[in-house]
């Protein structure tokens, strides 16, 4: 009897965890239509896609073979893209997406091409809020590199 009413106390007392949030699809949406703005060098979209403090941050090895970090504002970022004299097309693969209240985190393997030219590849990470105005980039750290970029 003992164990019967452990058992029922058991089952019938909710988990402490909670069980894996499903990703709200937005989130994938609102990374794609970034890419979409940038290949467009629609300024104006890719303003809406981030939050106004938004920043970028590449990590990379030098020529010396250190690990560096570079990070740029996103106003800068988005006059990068403006000013591009190739079409800045970025493809993104394996696309990881998580998501726990208000927080998102994206994943992903992506190449990076100049117009048809391949210019380099590596993993992405963003960070989202969702906001009023739905979900906003307030952050992106990359990794960079120029060899081993099969898509």
């Amino acid at each position: 009897m003992v164990g019967f009413v452990l058992i029922a106390v058991m089952v019938t007392t909710p988990s402490r965890q909670t069980s894996a949030q499903q990703p709200d699809p937005e989130i994938r949406r609102t990374i794609d239509r970034m890419f979409d703005a940038m290949r467009a060098k629609d300024t104006t979209l890719l303003r809406s896609v981030f939050d106004s403090s938004a920043r970028l941050v590449t990590t990379f090895t030098t020529r010396e073979g250190q690990p560096a970090a570079r990070s740029i504002p996103i106003d800068r970022f988005i006059g990068f893209i403006a000013g591009a004299t190739a079409k800045p097309d970025e493809r993104i693969y394996d696309v990881e997406v998580r998501q726990a209240d208000n927080l998102a985190t994206v994943w992903a393997r992506y190449t990076f091409y100049a117009g048809d030219q391949l210019s380099h590849c590596g993993y992405d990470a963003f960070q989202l809020s969702r906001s009023a105005q739905g979900w906003k980039i307030f952050a992106i750290a990359d990794t960079q590199r120029r060899e081993g970029c099969a898509p």
